[in-house]
């Protein structure tokens, strides 16, 4: 049932520019090659369950997400494709991925010697992550690999489906580093087929690396970021190698207008006076809804024009120099297009000097998500 939104602030998120992205992928891939949609962190922010049915829909063939937590909510949403969780899940936790069918991620030899200790309800399929660069979690070495493919050997309550890395600069000017962490790939991959004759899903590529890359993909590519219409950084923006739409925009509506005499303050710590009579507006967003205080000075678009927010970002309000009186009601737009100018989300990300990844993922849940395109 939707939920009644009783203020006038509010995410839009574009259901056709989840499809338009994922079929711009699907040309680039070859055709062997899957879509598994990344619908981590409530789908980037957006909403994990209405962008995973679109992706779906879209064709792409399998979901992933961060946590175990994130798996179930798809499951209790009806979502039944195979669904990777990239996180670790605590042993004693396996038997809820395997009743519920929710592939997990491994790649510590000691933590299948304690799922096999577990009661599993049904076989637990398992992607084997193998750290070829990015340092954070895998097996690295051929010792491991053949320590771990002699463990799975010893299970029958497991099944290996995939195996998978992930590049740390696929999205860099460079291509050295994404280089070597291929060549390190094919030499697990080439260790790995000869102690193992069952067939697996082999998926390496994420976003940057799929579209800049697609030669190099294999079974599937994972496609996070670029499925919601961002680009992974800078260089894989400009080198526009594929066409995307921006699926997450963000508006709020003048809750009042007051004209104010030269001299007076904006908000706390007074760090915004007024040099001549001026017009401010305030909408009812905040910190408390992830807008934060360091966007004090970004703009933000009414009637299609930029106007600054002047003074501190309040927990719940925000104040915006208006270039002249508005009604109660105008429209104002904080992410997105109005009219003939647009607030990307790297704007955003490029004024607070970090990554677009991080934005739609910071508007809290306080901020109601209205999907169009449905």
């Amino acid at each position: 049932m939707t939920q009644p939104i009783y203020r006038d602030t509010w995410a839009e998120v574009n259901l056709d520019a989840i499809e338009y992205n994922i079929n711009q992928i699907r040309e680039q891939i070859p055709q062997h090659c899957s879509v598994i949609a990344v619908v981590k962190a409530d789908g980037y922010g957006h909403g994990a369950v209405k962008v995973a049915e679109r992706a779906l829909k879209s064709g792409a063939e399998m979901l992933a997400v961060a946590i175990l937590e994130e798996a179930l909510v798809l499951r209790e949403a009806g979502i039944d494709v195979p669904i990777l969780v990239f996180g670790r899940v605590a042993p004693k936790d396996a038997a809820v991925a395997a009743e519920k069918d929710i592939t997990l991620t491994f790649f510590q030899k000691e933590w299948l010697q304690e799922v096999k200790q577990t009661s599993l309800p049904q076989t637990l399929k398992l992607h084997m992550k193998w750290d070829t660069g990015m340092g954070r979690i895998g097996l690295r070495t051929d010792e491991e690999l053949k320590e771990i493919v002699g463990e799975l050997k010893d299970q029958s309550n497991v099944q290996l489906t995939g195996i998978y890395t992930h590049f740390a600069t696929a999205d860099e000017p460079g291509a050295d580093y994404f280089n070597m962490q291929n060549e390190r790939f094919d030499q697990l991959l080439t260790t790995f087929e000869k102690v193992w004759e069952d067939p697996v899903a082999i998926h390496t590529g994420n976003s940057a690396a799929s579209i800049r890359f697609p030669e190099k993909m294999y079974h599937y590519i994972r496609f996070g970021i670029s499925m919601y219409g961002m680009y992974p950084s800078s260089t894989v923006k400009e080198e526009r190698n594929i066409d995307l739409q921006q699926s997450f925009s963000l508006h709020s509506k003048l809750i009042h207008v007051k004209q104010m005499e030269p001299g007076e303050s904006i908000s706390y710590g007074a760090t915004y006076t007024t040099s001549d009579y001026e017009w401010i507006g305030t909408i009812m967003i905040g910190y408390a809804d992830g807008w934060i205080r360091k966007l004090q000075g970004m703009d933000v678009l009414i009637e299609g024009k930029r106007m600054p927010i002047v003074g501190r970002i309040c927990m719940d309000q925000t104040m915006i120099r208006l270039d002249k009186e508005y009604p109660v009601g105008t429209e104002v737009t904080l992410i997105g297009r109005q009219q003939n100018d647009m607030i990307e989300v790297d704007e955003i990300a490029d004024y607070l000097d970090t990554i677009s990844y991080e934005i739609p993922c910071m508007i809290s849940s306080r901020v109601p998500r209205i999907c169009t395109g449905e």
